[in-house]
């Protein structure tokens, strides 16, 4: 297992929730957190612990995103006009490595990062390398020719744990994608729970 994939497992049991949905997820077989004193850790949260972990949870979902760049996340969604629980989700969803990661060229939001991150996607015919580029309404994804025959890629758009949302346009026969409208909270496909507005308070207090 790699160091990643411990890290990945330790998010999950530390939330006591299959945050990707993953068969081999370990709070599949027990569901309390990590540690020599993870089954004494039950007591009831704080409202500040309670959207503490909201907050740990959606960043951990998208891969784990630094602190820093995640309040930058809350720092547009408050600006920009409507709820900003929505603009939040909107902007994590227009990652490109989420874009990636929905449209099923790859099985799990971290690898899509480390797939942008060795260059194998393209945005509107451009290489674009850095996961975190905010992809816009109408823009094409597709994975470079070289990269399309990769067993990743191949095992991934085959597998049936996961459907692409609505919001996306996707041809798995030419390898690409297009968000077609940035989504509402609602309509985003969680495996679990996610609670933004939680993680809106935190970051208001």
């Amino acid at each position: 297992m790699t160091k990643r994939s411990e890290a990945k497992y330790k998010i999950d049991r530390r939330m006591g929730q299959n945050i990707w949905g993953r068969p081999k997820s370990p709070v599949n077989r027990r569901e309390y957190g990590p540690g020599q004193h993870g089954q004494r850790r039950k007591g009831k949260l704080s409202d500040f612990g309670t959207q503490l972990k909201a907050k740990q949870k959606l960043k951990g979902y998208y891969g784990n995103i630094s602190e820093k760049q995640f309040r930058k996340y809350y720092a547009e969604a408050i600006r920009m006009k409507g709820d900003s629980s929505d603009n939040l989700v909107g902007l994590l969803e227009r990652r490109l490595d989420a874009v990636v990661y929905r449209a099923k060229f790859v099985p799990t939001v971290f690898a899509a990062r480390q797939f942008v991150n060795h260059g194998h996607v393209k945005v509107n015919g451009r290489r674009v390398n850095i996961p975190s580029y905010l992809v816009k309404p109408g823009d094409v994804v597709e994975v470079k020719e070289a990269s399309r025959q990769l067993v990743l890629v191949l095992e991934s758009v085959g597998l049936t744990e996961r459907d692409v949302p609505e919001y996306y346009e996707v041809d798995h026969s030419k390898m690409t994608a297009k968000l077609s409208r940035i989504p509402l909270q609602s309509e985003v496909p969680y495996p679990v729970q996610m609670e933004p507005n939680l993680v809106i308070e935190f970051y208001s207090r």
